[in-house]
């Protein structure tokens, strides 16, 4: 059988195989991840039915060809509402809760898939990402906000693993020469991931009949079925692989040979925790999660509530800025590996390059969009140039874990993505702590913390970010520095037991 397979997959390059399915992990835990912050806003009650009129909010979108009222000193709010009356501050916690869960795994999750393997580690914390998103109707029913913030952080918990597991599969599977291309079109299943889940949910959500269940329901299928096709086609390694061709299994040898290696020691978690360019990517990480998840987990709202967009075109508009986003990825990933294949920049600086283009621009525009007032187009626009240049973060500073380290990239990952994802336990409390009453003056300010986070993130990583690997990725250099250590011990133990042996003869 195995033979056959491998007659028959001859033409079909496995680690791409490899590559667009840990895309689609991405892109399933994402869907997971943010079909929540579209269905919130017809599960929440609207804390104000009617509200006044005044410069510092928007009337609400008016369907084509309806009357308005250019005197008119209230209007009642383009959301209908939901059954919950959850306040802003409730439900910023509900969407951070995800996060609680999401930051503790990630450690465990990198150590567990470099032990054994990324398949399994990755594809069953999607799974269970599922069976709890299924789960959620029910829950919500039965409990109401506790019950659904205990189910989002199981869900952070199961999907904690991820980042972490697909660094394990790309060091097995990706050459050096691939990694930008590679790594952007994995970490692209983030952006899209959004943009399907809210385009999705705005559309279950206007046409269902059900309402906002149907969403928990739809996602979790996917991710049922995406973990069906995964465990059947991608194996840990080329080694594993029933039906890689020779070819391809002895071209990854060579390419990965160099800086990965089968039974590498322990993690060297000393040199790591004092390595300036390790904690240079902690510093990216949180500027990208400041700006990425502020936007992926409230951007919906601030679309409804202060933009006032009827709920269908709310999930279209916010899905818009993350297609930008991959579009950005793609363009800047081809140009990060001609810079590098044709040695017109070093990795090191490639990177630095390519994570100042996805900082100092969205800063900008996101701030300048807090500046548009209700000009709906403009806003989006804005937002939209924004998260194109935030596109570069993907392939620089998201691959940049595989650059330092290949034989360590899910403890890696783990260490710096987990740091980072504490930005979404914060950023949520902060918008709803900050606004309360959902004006745009109360937004500029949440966007203006945000480009204050990407400008000094950033400067951090261009200081003491690295393209090199670092000299404890190597296995030579950690074997002979625990020999060293060894030898002194015993060195200190015969010296301490010759100065006892000369007292104890006085």
């Amino acid at each position: 059988m195995s033979s056959q397979w491998k007659e028959c997959c001859s033409g079909i390059s496995q680690r791409w195989i490899c590559v667009i399915m840990t895309f689609f992990s991405l892109f399933c835990a994402y869907t997971i991840r943010v079909c929540l912050s579209i269905a919130i806003t017809e599960m929440a009650k609207p804390n104000n039915e009617t509200l006044l009129i005044s410069d510092d909010t928007c009337r609400p979108e008016r369907a084509p060809g309806s009357a308005s009222s250019a005197n008119s000193t209230a209007f009642e709010t383009a959301r209908v509402g939901g059954t919950y009356e959850w306040s802003e501050y409730t439900q910023g916690v509900i969407l951070s809760s995800f996060y609680w869960g999401y930051v503790i795994t990630h450690i465990p999750g990198g150590m567990i898939a470099e032990k054994f393997g990324g398949k399994y580690t990755l594809g069953l914390g999607i799974l269970w990402n599922a069976i709890f998103t299924i789960l959620t109707p029910l829950g919500v029913k039965l409990g109401g906000a506790t019950a659904l913030i205990v189910l989002r952080v199981l869900v952070g918990l199961a999907q904690g693993a991820a980042y972490p597991a697909l660094n394990v599969m790309l060091a097995q599977w990706v050459p050096i020469e691939e990694r930008s291309k590679a790594g952007s079109l994995v970490f692209a299943g983030a952006p899209l991931g959004t943009v399907f889940a809210t385009t999705i949910s705005g559309l279950i959500l206007h046409y269902s009949d059900d309402g906002w269940p149907t969403v928990f329901y739809f996602f979790g299928g996917v991710s049922v079925l995406w973990f069906i096709v995964w465990v059947l086609v991608c194996y840990n390694s080329p080694s594993e692989h029933p039906f890689v061709t020779d070819a391809e299994a002895k071209f990854l040898q060579e390419q990965l040979s160099r800086h990965k290696h089968a039974k590498p020691p322990a993690v060297p978690w000393g040199h790591v925790l004092r390595s300036l360019p390790v904690w240079a990517l902690v510093a990216a990480m949180v500027g990208h999660g400041w700006g990425f998840l502020t936007m992926i987990s409230d951007l919906p709202k601030y679309m409804s509530s202060v933009l006032k967009f009827s709920i269908e075109n709310n999930g279209y508009l916010s899905s818009l800025p993350y297609l930008c986003m991959w579009f950005g990825s793609i363009l800047t990933s081809w140009v990060a590996d001609w810079l590098i294949a044709r040695r017109h920049m070093s990795t090191s600086n490639v990177r630095k390059l390519g994570n100042s283009i996805a900082s100092v621009g969205p800063a900008l525009f996101i701030v300048g969009a807090s500046y548009a007032g209700c000009d709906r187009v403009y806003v989006v626009t804005m937002i939209a140039l924004g998260m194109t240049l935030m596109g570069a973060a993907l392939p620089s500073m998201k691959v940049n874990g595989l650059d330092l380290s290949p034989n360590y990239a899910g403890s890696l990952m783990a260490l710096t993505n987990g740091i980072g994802a504490f930005t979404g336990i914060v950023t949520p409390y902060i918008v709803g702590v900050l606004t309360p009453n959902q004006t745009l003056s109360e937004w500029r300010l949440v966007f203006w913390i945000i480009c204050a986070v990407f400008l000094a993130s950033n400067l951090v990583f261009v200081l003491w970010a690295d393209g090199d690997v670092q000299y404890w990725n190597d296995p030579d250099f950690l074997r002979q520095e625990k020999s060293d250590k060894r030898a002194r011990k015993v060195k200190e133990s015969i010296e301490l037991l010759t100065i006892q042996n000369n007292s104890s003869t006085k």
